[in-house]
């Protein structure tokens, strides 16, 4: 213990300098050391690598003896190989070129052949050729001679016949547009006749149909222009003091009050039947209560128009109701019920305006056609009559204007506008609405006309027929639903008859307004007499 801790001591005591001296001189010594080892290392490694290599040198050469002698084997084998192959190729490809040599001889011996035998049938040709031209010649020359013989004829048929070969022409293209018209006579009559038929029956199988479901009233309707009274007296309490009463009811109701020897009735005279209506409910209110006098009767007067005007909308409603016609306007409504209180030859017009309806409803249903479009403009094809005695213009204008006003459908205003065939129909309600008005109107017992008319429509209707050349007479029967003329037999033959009933059928058509139709038939008729003595 006691050398240790000396030693230490001692070290202490050496200076700071003398110690990195000592220390380099260490490192020095060691690195000298490291370096002795690392050569002997190195030359140890170094000899012991030239061995291997040596080694590896000699093994790859013996490698690439034993290689190099198995690759002169194989393309020894190779080369054998494809020597065969190439032997067997060229004795294949001989073999075909001596079969192609073989086929073109066969070929060639052939088309010799064949050489030889259009050169033989190229001389016949020649040969049928000369034969031909001669032909052609013998056939000119005897086209030559026919035409001579030809034109040699004609000059002796145009002496026979004492005519040019052009009037000859004319004649037979007279005689064979003749008969072509006559036989496009008999044609058009069987093609007219055969539709005529089948339209017909389809036609008045959908109107009887149409009638029979419509099952409207034959009875007319006239307006009331006459009040019974019950006693003579009660006339001088309606003219009352000095007129007041008369001149009251008068100026209350619009109408003129007719009182004359006519015993026990007073004469309504006013062109309004709305207001003639009021008149009638007036008087004879007045007359059942007894009381009479300018105050009562304003006032009456207009407690009737009150309840008339609900009468008239509730006739509307029930109208449009009963057509199965609804949306209209509430305006349309009020007009359609004073249709109630109008009448048209003595039909009423309400009760005709439903009826066409129907009617129009029922033929567009068979044929396809807008049921609904077709039954409104039924409904509403005269309104205009409900206010034409108010309005200046005929009701179908007034119509047309009312339906533009309430916002109707261009289709129903214009089945409107072409119910009577004032502007032409251009859609098929429009034509079915015109059929189902004539319909109402021309059925037995909806209209009445009178004799004056009656007879001018008939006189007119055989003077249309009379005007056309040929006719001898003519008659207009049934009521004006036919008409028969008789035709003088030597200026119009059979033929010529069905032309003659389709030409005033039409001019009928174009001149006279009538309901319905009208039946036309030609009558020609040959008597021969002869007296045996």
């Amino acid at each position: 213990m006691t050398t240790t801790f000396s030693c230490f001591d001692y070290l202490l005591g050496i200076s700071s300098g003398a110690v990195v001296g000592i220390a380099i001189a260490m490192v020095a010594v060691g690195c000298a050391i490291g370096l002795l080892i690392y050569r002997f290392v190195a030359r140890r490694m170094v000899g012991s690598v030239k061995q291997e290599c040596n080694r590896i040198r000699e093994e790859g050469r013996q490698d690439a003896k034993s290689y190099l002698k198995e690759a002169k084997v194989e393309a020894k084998d190779e080369q054998q190989r494809l020597r065969s192959e190439f032997e067997k190729e060229c004795r294949e490809r001989r073999n075909e070129i001596n079969r192609t040599e073989q086929r073109l001889a066969q070929r060639e011996d052939f088309l010799s052949k064949k050489e030889s035998a259009i050169d033989h049938k190229s001389d016949v040709l020649d040969d049928k050729k000369r034969q031909l031209e001669e032909k052609e010649k013998k056939l000119d020359n005897l086209e030559e001679e026919i035409q001579h013989a030809h034109s040699r004829m004609i000059e002796e048929i145009e002496k026979v016949a004492q005519m040019t070969q052009a009037e000859a022409k004319d004649v037979l293209m007279n005689e064979l547009l003749e008969e072509a018209r006559r036989d496009a006579a008999v044609e058009a009559k069987e093609i007219e006749q055969k539709a005529k038929e089948e339209a017909d029956k389809k036609a008045k199988n959908i109107v009887a149909m149409a009638i029979q479901r419509c099952s409207a009233d034959h009875a007319s309707e006239f307006a009331v222009s006459v009040v019974e009274l019950p006693s003579e007296d009660m006339k001088g309490r309606l003219i009352g003091r000095v007129g007041r009463n008369i001149r009251a009811i008068e100026n209350a109701t619009g109408v003129d009050l007719i009182i004359d020897d006519t015993p026990d009735v007073v004469t309504l005279s006013g062109f309004d039947p709305v207001r003639r209506e009021v008149a009638r409910l007036t008087i004879e209110r007045l007359v059942s209560d007894g009381r009479i006098h300018p105050a009562r009767i304003e006032e009456t007067a207009e407690k009737v128009k009150k309840e008339l005007d609900a009468q008239m909308k509730e006739a509307g409603e029930n109208a449009a109701f009963d057509a199965g016609v609804y949306g209209l306007h509430p305006e349309i409504i009020k007009l359609l019920g004073r249709l109630k209180y109008r009448t048209s030859y003595g039909q009423n017009v309400l009760k005709h305006s439903l009826e066409v309806s129907y009617l129009a409803g029922i033929m567009a249903a068979e044929l396809g056609a807008d049921v609904k479009v077709a039954k409104r403009a039924g409904l509403l094809h005269d309104l205009g009559k409900a206010v034409d005695h108010e309005v200046e213009g005929t009701h179908i204008s007034i119509g047309v204007e009312l339906a533009k006003k309430f916002k109707e459908s261009p289709a129903v205003v214009h089945a409107i506008e072409a119910h009577h065939g004032d502007v032409e129909a251009k859609t098929i309600e429009a034509v079915i609405v015109q059929a189902a008005d004539s319909i109402s109107g021309a059925r037995p017992g909806a209209r009445r006309e009178s004799l004056e008319n009656y007879v001018k429509r008939l006189e007119k209707l055989e003077s249309v027929a009379n005007a056309f050349e040929g006719v001898e007479q003519s008659f207009a029967i049934q009521a004006g639903r036919e008409i028969r003329v008789m035709v003088k037999p030597e200026k119009v033959d059979d033929k010529a008859t069905a032309f003659l009933a389709k030409d005033i059928a039409k001019k009928i058509e174009a001149e006279l307004e009538y309901p319905g139709q009208i039946k036309v038939n030609v009558i020609r008729e040959v008597r021969h007499t002869e007296y045996a003595k």
